[in-house]
């Protein structure tokens, strides 16, 4: 069951991104993004699937105002974007950490940019390092941590700052597939404590229909939504195995189908085969 509200948090409408640049003198246009429209309710996981190539970061980095969009608009709460904002926060796959920093001071940064009085950000950090199972490692740096010790770093930084909507860039992308697992169940149990609005972006099908109350699937580059298709799992998800659940066999099914078609597609353009 899902508590999802019908009310718009995110509205995505008609974007389009084009990449330009030179090289030796002669210029180059890349469409990556053709008119992608996507509303997002409040409190809602949405995941965002797609073949490679297709302009999924580039999406979530225009949500998150670190990349300018050519056409169309992106609103939050009736109010267009117009850079970074307190109420995004992103995880990346790349962990960005800051290797030369403590855990628990890579978690107080942002609050540091805000202002936040110290106490009040060491009892915040502290809070949110023990909601992802980081107590006691406050005082290591990212080195010694595993890789899915310092994703949860990342999780708990970007949570830290009590943001409305929470931006995921394929965040377990470079953690080995058992690990993964746990991350993806703790990430349930985060949402489901929190229920804040997600937008995760991810090249992993299952992943995808596992956390999302909806997958939106997107065309090969240029990206296009192909398909905004519900998943009707129950929820909390970690208490059962979501996997094994007949609709998660369907929806898996249904999605690949058109992730395959459009890989297909584009092998046969490339000569592969």
């Amino acid at each position: 069951m899902t508590t999802t509200s019908t009310t718009s948090k995110l509205q995505i409408r008609d974007v389009r991104k084009i990449f330009r640049w030179e090289k030796r003198g002669v210029k180059h246009e890349l469409l990556a993004l053709d008119g992608v429209t996507v509303d997002i309710r409040e409190g809602e996981f949405l995941s965002v699937i797609g073949p490679s190539g297709c302009g999924k970061t580039t999406l979530l980095r225009i949500v998150a105002g670190l990349v300018d969009h050519d056409d169309g608009q992106v609103v939050i709460d009736g109010n267009p974007i117009k850079g970074p904002g307190p109420e995004r926060a992103m995880v990346f796959q790349s962990f960005g950490l800051f290797p030369w920093k403590t855990v628990i001071e890579n978690v107080k940064f942002p609050l540091h940019i805000r202002k936040m009085e110290e106490r009040r950000a060491t009892e915040i950090a502290r809070s949110f390092l023990s909601r992802v199972g980081l107590e006691g490692f406050e005082d290591v740096i990212p080195s010694q941590l595993s890789g899915g010790m310092q994703q949860r770093v990342g999780l708990a930084r970007a949570l830290a700052t009590d943001p409305d909507i929470l931006l995921m860039d394929e965040p377990f992308g470079s953690i080995d597939a058992q690990t993964r697992e746990f991350m993806q169940e703790d990430l349930l149990r985060l949402w489901g404590e929190s229920k804040k609005t997600v937008l995760f972006v991810t090249h992993d099908l299952d992943e995808a229909v596992l956390l999302a109350d909806r997958v939106v699937v997107l065309t090969k580059g240029p990206g296009r939504v192909r398909a905004s298709i519900p998943v009707e799992l129950p929820r909390p998800r970690w208490e059962y195995d979501a996997r094994a659940h007949a609709n998660f066999a369907e929806v898996r099914h249904e999605i690949w189908e058109m992730l395959k078609s459009d890989i297909i597609e584009a092998q046969g353009a490339a000569g592969v085969g």
